[in-house]
């Protein structure tokens, strides 16, 4: 029994010891938060992209084959990045998806045709990587604080995205805040506390599964009695046209690609390299790397209690882009680290690589087997937004001990202030029309996204601010 307990220990141990059978619910855990987040940006991408001169949206089976092929590559960089391979992979607990941060750039260059995108990701991606193998030639801009800032930024940006799951979607959907979105993730809330608090020992960690089979299993019981219609005040049918609860609890959508559906490369053609779109991309590259920094320390920080190494950095760098590319070659998006599973690391303390990496494998099978994709596609936003807030919040507390150990001096003081300040005002919905004025790639790139002008005013008063000022 001593020894059993011992080896559920090492789950919080980076290299421990893991039997399969501990292993599997811990890596359930992390693909469970992030699942639906690596597949939304390719289906938002999808319908607005051109092949050839026509919507891609005519071909009934494409959308399906690049969702598929997002969730194999999101597996395969994952394992990469956990693994190793020489230089590339930080080596650390870090699940990799498909970036929101790319979907302005993406839509940009998709409209005009897909395989465009497709070039640019696959040439920004290298050039991500290269610069990533050469972190230690270039790290000396980003000093602790700048890193801190950019951790905190993270959290800003993730705050909407779990109140939005939890309100069951968007807040441009008429049922968005229905009651019957409070009820549902209000009790997977509670479940992830009560467990956190209530469990003993190394299952404790398992507090955001145990949330999500509650809050799925509540869901599935309002849709089976009917309950839903009273709660939300609409019919079943306006529900389900709206893509509320009924809608994403869809069975019928498991079994529709088939049994076996394998990842397929150059879904829509062969790339095209166009000079202005690859331009943008690798941009947005740059900007991408910042978080992939960010994560790596904040997850070093909250989750293992120490600083990130060079190396570390370096390889993490090097897998976001040299994955990107391997994306771009399968028709995705490009990847990146994942901020939710960052905070689950944080908020649970489990930073096994076996248990972590063992998430990367079911991704990968995910990608073979289309009906254990469909079965997660099922779980309602609800459910989501009652796991996800939490660790968001961890993302920023990180950050907070991050400037704690940058020290307080006043030059950390003004840089952090400054750059919160700016990024989170800047760019919350309203203010952000400040940018209006601006060149349309500067929009792009600064409008909606904290973390870069975050990145940007920090790095900036870090270069021009006395550092000999006490």
């Amino acid at each position: 029994m001593s020894n059993k307990t011992s080896n559920l220990d090492n789950v919080y141990k980076l290299n421990g010891s893991l039997p399969i059978t501990a292993a599997i619910p811990f890596g359930l855990q992390h693909i469970l938060a992030m699942f639906v987040a690596n597949i939304t940006p390719i289906m938002i991408i999808c319908g607005l992209a051109q092949v050839n001169g026509h919507p891609l949206t005519d071909d009934p089976h494409m959308t399906a084959t690049l969702i598929q092929n997002c969730i194999f590559i999101a597996g395969v960089a994952s394992l990469i990045q956990i693994v190793g391979i020489w230089k590339i992979g930080s080596r650390l607990p870090i699940i990799m998806g498909i970036s929101f941060t790319f979907l302005a750039a993406m839509i940009g260059a998709a409209t005009k045709d897909y395989n465009i995108a497709m070039g640019a990701v696959i040439v920004g991606g290298c050039i991500e990587g290269l610069l990533g193998l050469c972190y230690k030639y270039w790290k000396g801009i980003l000093s602790p604080i700048v890193s801190a800032c950019v951790v905190c930024g993270i959290g800003l940006s993730l705050f909407t995205v779990g109140t939005n799951s939890f309100g069951g979607g968007q807040p441009t959907d008429p049922n968005f805040g229905a009651p019957l979105f409070w009820i549902i993730g209000s009790a997977t809330l509670i479940t992830c506390l009560v467990w956190a608090y209530a469990a003993k020992g190394p299952i404790k960690a398992l507090s955001a599964l145990a949330g999500l089979i509650v809050g799925y299993v509540l869901a599935f019981i309002f849709d089976v009695f009917g309950l839903s219609t009273a709660l939300c005040g609409l019919p079943a049918e306006e529900l389900i046209a709206n893509g509320g609860v009924y809608k994403l609890i869809d069975f019928s959508q498991i079994m529709q690609r088939g049994v076996v559906g394998l990842p397929r490369p150059f879904p829509t053609g062969m790339p095209q390299f166009e000079i202005g779109a690859i331009i943008s991309m690798t941009v947005i590259f740059l900007v991408s790397a910042t978080e992939t920094i960010g994560d790596s320390a904040a997850l070093c920080q909250g989750g293992l209690d120490r600083d990130i190494t060079t190396e570390e950095t370096s390889g993490s760098l090097a897998c976001d882009g040299f994955a990107s590319s391997i994306a771009g070659l399968f028709g995705c998006s490009p990847i990146t680290s994942f901020s939710q599973n960052v905070g689950l690391c944080a908020m649970t303390k489990v930073v096994n690589r076996i248990a972590v990496g063992t998430g990367a494998v079911i991704l990968i099978l995910a990608g073979f087997f289309p009906p254990l994709a469909g079965f997660f596609q099922t779980i309602p936003q609800p459910v989501l937004g009652g796991c996800t807030i939490m660790m968001f919040g961890q993302i920023l507390v990180a950050g907070f001990q991050m400037i704690h150990r940058a020290g307080f001096t006043e030059r950390n003081f003004t840089i952090a202030a400054l750059s919160l300040c700016i990024g989170g005002g800047f760019t919350a919905a309203g203010s952000n029309a400040i940018f209006n004025y601006t060149p349309q790639i500067i929009q792009e790139i600064f409008q909606q996204n904290v973390v870069a002008v975050v990145f940007i005013v920090a790095v900036v008063l870090n270069l021009v601010l006395p550092k000999d000022n006490k």
